[in-house]
Order: C-alpha cells, then structure tokens, then sequence
C-alpha cells in the first residue's frame, strides 16, 4: 500500500481460537460483579450464562490476535513500526478467526554512495572554515558578555547627575538600546575575587586561560557539526525513501513536547503561549511538518548506514550514559533512556565512520 503501508490478509483456525475461551472468560470476570459471588471468584459455567457471547468473542479475537501478530510478522519478514489497526472480517464460535492488518513498515532506502559523498565534503572544506583559532578579539568579548551578565542594573535615579524630578525618562528606540548598555549596567571589575566567584578559577590569568580553551572547543564542535549536517543532508537529497506518516507523526509529537517543556519551564502555560499566536496545536503541526519529515529521514539514513556497515554502541558507554540520564532525570524510564542512549552513540559512530572516509 501507498505510504509504506502494507495489509495482511488471513485466518487463525477455529481450533486456535477457541484455545483462548476459558482464558476470555476468566479476564472478563476479573471485573464483573454478581450477588452471592466475590468479585473474581464467580464459577466459568455462571460467567458463560451471564456475559453476551459476542463479548466473549471480542475477547478471544484480541487475545489470539495479540498473541499471534508478532508471530505472523516475523513469518512474514515484515520490520513492522507503530501500533496496527486491526479489523476482524469473520468472528464466529468453533470457526476461523477472519481478519485485517494494516501496519506501517520501514521503508525500502536507496542510498547513495554516503562514503564518497562524506569524502567529497569533507575534502571541500576551506583552511579558513577549519580555523578555530581563539583571537583576542573572541575572548574579550566573550569576558564582556561574562561581566554583563553578572552587572546589576542601576536605576536612572541612581546615576550620577540625573535629576530624579525630570520625570520619567523617554522610551529609548531599539537602534540606541546598543549605545546605552553601558549606561543601564555597570559591570563588575576583572580581578581574582570576580573569577573565583565565576568557577575553580585561582587567578584571571588562570580564568583567561581556561575560557579560551572552552571557545575554542566551542568553535571546533560549531566547525564539526557543520561539516556534519552538510554530510548527512548531501546524503538525504540523493536517498530515495517513502518516509511512513507513522515517523512523520513521531518526530512531530518530539516537536511540540520540546517545545511545550520549554514553554512550561518559563512559567507560562502553554495553552496561553498558543492563544497568543493565535494558533493551534494543529496549525504547529502543519507548520513543522517539514522539520519532522527532516528528521524522520535522518534517523532512517543514519538507521540504514548502521545495518550496512554493522555499526554498533559500545556497551560500556550505553550503560554509562543511561546511568547518567537516569540521575539526571529522576522520573525518566529506564528502558527510554537505554533506547536513546543507543541511538545517540551509535549516531555518533555512524558520523566518526564517515567523517574517516
């Protein structure tokens, strides 16, 4: 079917379906309650002769049917994704279980030649895009941007010379709020007592030399992570995939649950930040489908090299970054945080291997 959908088609034999009417029975009695009978202790012969046996059926249909789908497709060699919609066609005591499944699979992937690719790239990189020299220029704005951060702001009554009975100040206009930062802050001196309150720094000497470590690191992972998204980009525009709606979906949903933790962790509501866009959770939807396609492929792409080319996380390295995730986000669910910490490892692998073409 169209979308990377298929549709399964078939029967369970009268016999395997009714393997599974006591164990219907029995569930569907854990929540009935009858007069002269603790609830979940009523006889089979009386739960037969009170629940309507087209009930009882539905249960056996969903009983084997659970049992039995993941069997069918693994028989089937199906990489089956998301929740299956499920229709029963035939339901009838000592007959075939008729049914329909509809699933979304992972799609067929053609990719290009992703090793070339990489290394044609890789190998447009310009000396100048590589530099992340750390000039004197980067770390004394970055110091500034530091000493601001940490200035109180100090009233206009408080200036030196201005008369508190002028008034109220004008509204300064957007193009001078530049030329009066200095003039809204006055920032803290560059002396040991200030970097020794920033961090484990022992002198400014100490403190410079440690910052423009970090900028640099900065600039070399800014460097690198651009190299890598022209990578992996190049590498989708020449893949050939049917992304199913089910992924789409998926990255959608991660989307707008970012989006509305950091909303939440603001202090607003973020049924309040949509009134004020004047927008719905559907019109989000619509506007960062493309975003979610984007993703949704990406994560196909990077799926598809790791089967190729047996790319696998270290054990070690998952197990740590789980316990990591699991201290760090206290509620989180251990099997999520294993799921994810593969993932991102193995990403990382996956962009090492082709960074080394």
């Amino acid at each position: 079917m169209p979308n990377s959908m298929v549709e399964i088609e078939g029967e369970l034999s009268a016999e395997t379906l009714e393997a599974y009417f006591t164990t219907a029975l029995k569930k569907i009695g854990e929540g009935l309650e009858l007069d002269g009978f603790r609830k979940g202790k009523i006889p089979e012969s009386i739960l037969a002769s009170k629940i309507p046996e087209i009930r009882i059926l539905e249960e056996m249909a969903e009983l084997a049917l659970s049992e039995h789908y993941p069997k069918i497709i693994v028989e089937e060699k199906l990489d089956a994704i998301g929740r299956p919609e499920i229709s029963i066609t035939k339901l009838a005591r000592k007959n075939p279980l008729g049914f329909k499944i509809k699933t979304a699979v992972l799609p067929e992937i053609k990719l290009p030649d992703y090793k070339k690719l990489a290394k044609e790239i890789i190998s447009k990189v310009t000396d100048r895009e590589k530099d992340a020299t750390v000039t004197d220029e980067d770390l004394e704005n970055t110091i500034t941007d530091i000493r601001k951060s940490r200035a109180p702001k100090v009233h206009m009554a408080n200036r030196p010379g201005a008369d508190v009975d002028a008034g109220p100040a004008a509204p300064v206009p957007d193009s001078q709020e530049s030329k009066t930062d200095n003039l809204d802050t006055e920032m803290p001196e560059l002396n040991d007592e200030f970097v020794k309150g920033l961090g484990p720094f022992t002198s400014v000497e100490d403190f410079k030399a440690k910052l423009k470590e970090n900028i640099q690191l900065e600039k070399e992972n800014q460097i690198k992570e651009k190299t890598r998204l022209k990578i992996i980009e190049k590498i989708i525009e020449e893949s050939n995939m049917e992304v199913p709606e089910i992924l789409i979906a998926i990255e959608l949903d991660k989307i707008l649950y970012r989006m509305e933790s950091d909303i939440t962790a603001m202090g607003l509501k973020f049924e309040d930040y949509l009134k004020h866009l004047n927008k719905t959770r559907e019109d989000l939807r619509k506007e960062f489908r493309n975003d979610a396609e984007k993703k949704a492929k990406l994560a196909l792409a990077l799926s598809e090299i790791a089967k190729i080319e047996k790319i696998t996380a270290d054990s070690e390295l998952v197990a740590k970054e789980v316990v990591a995730i699991l201290e760090h986000y206290k509620d989180a669910d251990p099997e999520r945080a294993q799921m994810h910490a593969e993932q991102v490892l193995t990403n990382e692998k996956i962009f090492q291997f082709l960074e080394n073409q």
